[in-house]
């Protein structure tokens, strides 16, 4: 297949409003992708790279080559490109990768030159999300969407999903399994404003956990062998022994178990975050930090156990099969009720022990991976919101030199991001010295003399008094006195809260 008909389909998504046309020209094209060409077109359409990152910014995608008359580059010529491209290294590579970068530029048509831009500055936002993609491959497949939900929930790829629905229908899709050493995507939170509307939206009686403020894990074991994936699906197993060394102690020798990982202080209450992701994180020296900074380790859902695949059974089977597994000492403190006032009780406890608030579950709930919704809840005692940096304002006086004003941008479901509003508070000059280094890195191209436009990819937690209406912003409501608390390396933009979840807290 050439890439001039993905681009073409991609033009036709971004021109269509209605999910089902959307779906549509996906379906279509979808339909008639070869079996190698699958996975590549899929994650193109998704605004992808099956290769994530290829090391690629915006100075060199500027004083790009002509472009040519005809188009025929073929995706798997292009996709063979930009892998030879992530592979440079060492001395010399920023030249080297320029180059074959103008290679590849030299070949494509005007109308593939801006598709690529695009897709390399993470900027390609037709509407081709998650869920219309899902429906494409459906109707492309003749698979059932539950199936294809189901086959991604067990793979946590949906172009090599999409790939395997083309290819063999929903009898491929069927033959994915929850694969001990393969990371899920993991279940996630909505938001409430407080304990009362969690209740109301997970239903009564419900569980209530901590929420700790600390990193989140998926722990994978098949005897002796562990395995440890952040939610980003990255393996830290290496970074943490002292949760592979529990999950080995367990009875059993295979197992999944989602839980987080924690630096306390001598008190029990919490380091503060960054601590925390900073020792997980680091693959230097473990062993020394380990003394310096011991992880906790607390487990709050069981996704396999001795065997047994636990995801669709509700979540208060699926408790049940996690105390029988790991000792109490090991479990994130919970309480099932369905008394305001003693959740509330609840709630104040956890937050003067330093934590950052409850989670709210349904007791009927599946573990629905990689989705928000009603099962799971959090609520925290103050209003945030994790956002995505848009664009970034050169700062004056004490902050000459830095990238300081945040562009703050919440999820549209739809494609891309609304912005709500700027800030430049709470930061600290390590992090203006640190954001502004990551910035430049993430730059796609100046919107004018003062602002620099970014890869929407950094995830920052902000706090906030408040969601108002404002004509000032494309989303017509704006944070009032939004701060800087930190930023969120553990999660991703489509991980970031929602519009919808934004327009809840409104005033």
């Amino acid at each position: 297949m050439l890439l001039i008909d993905v681009v073409r389909v991609s033009e036709a998504v971004t021109r269509t409003s209605a999910r089902l046309g959307k779906i549509g020209h996906l379906a279509e094209l979808l339909g008639r992708v070869g079996p190698g060409e699958a996975e590549i077109a899929i994650s193109y359409l998704s605004g992808e790279l099956p290769q994530r990152q290829i090391g690629v910014g915006w100075s060199t995608l500027r004083d790009l080559p002509q472009p040519k008359l005809a188009a025929t580059a073929t995706l798997a010529g292009v996709d063979e490109r930009l892998s030879a491209i992530k592979a440079v290294s060492g001395q010399g590579s920023q030249a080297a990768r320029k180059g074959l970068v103008d290679e590849l530029f030299a070949g494509l048509t005007s109308q593939e030159q801006a598709f690529m831009l695009r897709l390399l500055s993470g900027e390609l936002r037709q509407g081709a999300l998650d869920g219309v993609m899902i429906e494409a491959v459906a109707k492309a497949s003749g698979a059932p969407s539950p199936d294809v939900r189901r086959a991604l929930t067990l793979r946590g790829s949906l172009p090599a999903v999409g790939a395997a629905a083309l290819a063999g229908g929903v009898e491929a899709l069927r033959g994915f399994r929850l694969e001990v050493g393969r990371a899920v995507s993991p279940m996630l939170a909505g938001s409430a404003p407080n304990v009362a509307a969690a209740l109301a939206k997970a239903g009564a009686p419900a569980a209530l956990e901590w929420k700790l403020d600390g990193v989140r894990v998926q722990a994978h074991r098949s005897d002796r062998e562990v395995r440890v994936f952040t939610r980003t699906l990255d393996d830290i197993t290496a970074q943490v022994p002292e949760l592979a060394e529990a999950v080995l102690d367990l009875p059993v020798d295979d197992v999944v178990l989602d839980g987080e990982v924690i630096a306390l202080r001598p008190d029990g209450r919490p380091h503060p975050f960054q601590v925390t992701a900073s020792r997980a994180t680091s693959k230097l020296d473990v062993a020394r930090l380990r003394e310096q900074t011991p992880l906790s380790v607390f487990f709050f859902d069981a996704l396999r156990v001795a065997g047994e695949d636990l995801l669709d059974l509700p979540y208060e089977r699926r408790q049940e099969a996690l105390s029988r597994t790991v000792p109490p000492e090991l479990l994130t403190p919970r309480l099932v009720t369905a008394d305001v006032a003693e959740a509330e009780r609840f709630f104040a406890d956890v937050v003067r022990a330093g934590h950052e608030g409850l989670v709210v579950k349904s007791l009927s709930s599946p573990y629905a991976a990689g989705r928000r919704g009603a099962g799971w809840v959090k609520v925290k005692p103050r209003h945030t919101l994790d956002l995505v940096v848009l664009a970034a304002e050169w700062g004056h006086g004490r902050r000459q030199g830095k990238l300081s004003n945040l562009h703050l941008g919440a999820r549209n479901p739809e494609g891309g991001f609304v912005m709500l509003g700027k800030t430049f508070k709470g930061l600290t000059d390590e992090l203006l010295a640190w954001q502004t280094e990551r910035f430049l890195e993430l730059a796609v191209g100046p919107t004018d003399a003062w602002t620099v436009t970014l890869r929407p990819e950094l995830v920052v937690e902000i706090a906030f008094d408040g969601v108002q209406r404002s004509p000032r912003y494309p989303g017509g409501m704006a944070l009032r006195f939004a701060r800087v608390l930190r930023y969120r390396p553990d999660k991703r933009a489509e991980d970031a809260d929602t519009v919808e979840t934004v327009r809840s807290l409104m005033l």
